[in-house]
């Protein structure tokens, strides 16, 4: 596996492993069909989310996904607001502070599926109001997309992995440079 950056730190964690079940780079995706979005939901959320999972609540599941990959990214096309809006209202309560002070958004009461989006989009929105999410990043790689914590001190990184799609574009860059100077010649 090429991705060598460690985990986002909770529950930034979750959102990351969600976005990831999907490697572009190797066209390997494990929402890919019912079967393979069950055994990844038993793995991540459990089986009461796997089991409810049907053909019709699949695509939804691949949008939220994908919306909060774009929203990650730095979109500000609305149909990605439009999904993660109308996700949150189906899945979330209004904010609650717990005992300690901490805010927190508790999924609403119903589905395990739903509550597992509803805790995606909590973690989400709670780590976005706290200013930690500006870390989670998508690579910069259009073939990639693989979502990562950026540790660096500058929060600069723009890869996955410098071994991978950094060093591709790199290299990319590189034979730009010489096929214009050559042209030039």
């Amino acid at each position: 596996m090429p991705y060598d950056r460690p985990a986002a730190p909770e529950p930034l964690a979750r959102v990351e492993e969600f976005c990831n079940s999907a490697r572009f780079l190797y066209d390997e995706d494990a929402w890919a069909d019912l079967p393979d979005a069950r055994e990844w939901l038993v793995a991540h959320a459990g089986a009461a989310a796997a089991a409810e999972l049907d053909d019709d609540g699949l695509p939804g599941l691949l949008e939220l996904r994908e919306a909060i990959r774009d929203h990650l990214e730095g979109s500000n096309a609305a149909h990605v607001h439009d999904v993660l809006n109308a996700h949150a209202e189906r899945s979330l309560r209004p904010p609650r502070w717990n005992r300690d002070g901490t805010l927190r958004l508790p999924p609403a009461d119903g589905s395990a599926l739903g509550e597992f989006a509803g805790d995606l989009l909590a973690s989400l929105a709670v780590e976005e109001l706290a200013g930690r999410r500006d870390r989670l990043k998508v690579c910069a790689s259009p073939d990639c997309r693989w979502v990562f914590y950026d540790r660096s001190p500058g929060n600069k990184g723009v890869w996955c992995s410098m071994r991978t799609c950094g060093a591709r574009h790199k290299m990319r860059a590189m034979r730009e440079r010489r096929s214009g100077e050559s042209a030039g010649a």
